[in-house]
């Protein structure tokens, strides 16, 4: 018989999938929403050249159009989804591009109220940066789940250490995604946080460690992604001056690696996602993982946490 983990199941890990079975009863599929936002970090507010690493037309699906409106994207998502995703019972709306908070309150308010208002949309996932947040938008998203919404903010925090995020010009410091991430939990929200695995300078050991500084945030969801160097960006210009900096590991490695982090994480922090995939022709130093698709990937992590005989938070303290 197959062992029960914490969180449930049997997965090794407490995958996203399972929790939102567990919230809505069946398969969930985010949709993709460019609402016409742009960063801090670009306009000339904090800086005009961005993080380092960004190229976000590389994580862009071909359905998102900045010109649409919220609900013709939201549409043309769910007709691109049905056909790879048929069990998908309802959506979620994914405001990923940019800084999806990085407008006044009452632009924000009708873009997300038209999100909210679609038929076949569940809840909405806004990615945004610590620094675009404030108390009135806070309690906005605050009063959509009163409201009986589910709503999700996802910060880009990329590292918990200081000087790595100095030197990809993230233009915020730790502490500023420490008092955003307690702002939203504190009102109820649901909050998420993304991390890249891999920015140079930063060691094995300091991926690992990090673990402890995670499971004291108040999260309910982690994404992680693997570094990937992609064309027309600051850090593709830094790589080709110093490209003793940077390591790029092997697809084992690297889910070693994870492994490592993962068995330190608490068990009932939700793992959205471990690695990322990009169309090759943004890659300006090829993939050498090759062309694994992420079903692959997910794959290939449970066979070897199987294998070492492990899972999510054996080692969490």
């Amino acid at each position: 018989m197959s062992e029960i983990f914490p969180w449930g199941d049997t997965r090794r890990f407490h995958s996203y999938s399972a929790y939102f079975r567990r919230l809505f009863g069946g398969r969930m599929q985010k949709v993709v929403i460019d609402a016409g936002f742009t960063c801090p970090n670009r306009d000339g507010t904090i800086s005009t050249g961005g993080c380092s690493f960004c190229n976000n037309d590389a994580f862009s699906p071909s359905y998102s159009h900045r010109g649409y409106s919220v609900s013709r994207q939201i549409d043309e998502g769910i007709l691109f989804h049905r056909n790879r995703y048929p069990r998908a019972q309802r959506y979620l709306a994914y405001f990923q591009s940019y800084s999806n908070t990085y407008k006044p309150l009452a632009e924000l308010r009708a873009i997300y109220d038209e999100a909210l208002r679609h038929p076949a949309i569940a809840g909405i996932v806004v990615g945004t940066r610590p620094d675009c947040v404030d108390e009135a938008k806070l309690d906005y998203f605050a009063e959509l789940v009163a409201a009986g919404h589910y709503v999700i903010l996802e910060y880009g925090v990329e590292s918990v250490y200081d000087e790595t995020l100095w030197r990809v010009n993230r233009g915020h410091d730790f502490a500023a995604a420490v008092r955003a991430i307690e702002q939203t939990a504190a009102r109820g929200v649901h909050c998420g946080a993304h991390f890249i695995l891999g920015l140079p300078g930063e060691s094995d050991e300091m991926l690992v460690g990090q673990a402890a500084v995670i499971n004291a945030l108040p999260l309910d969801t982690v994404k992680f992604h693997q570094l990937q160097l992609f064309r027309d960006t600051a850090m593709a210009r830094d790589y080709a001056e110093h490209p003793e900096q940077y390591r790029f590991r092997t697809l084992p490695e690297y889910i070693d690696l994870f492994i490592d982090l993962l068995e330190r994480l608490r068990p009932e922090l939700v793992i959205e996602r471990f690695a990322g995939e990009a169309p090759p022709r943004y890659h300006l130093v090829p993939s050498p993982w090759g062309s694994v698709r992420n079903e692959r990937l997910l794959q290939l992590l449970e066979a070897r946490l199987e294998e070492r005989s492990t899972w999510q938070g054996r080692l969490f303290r």
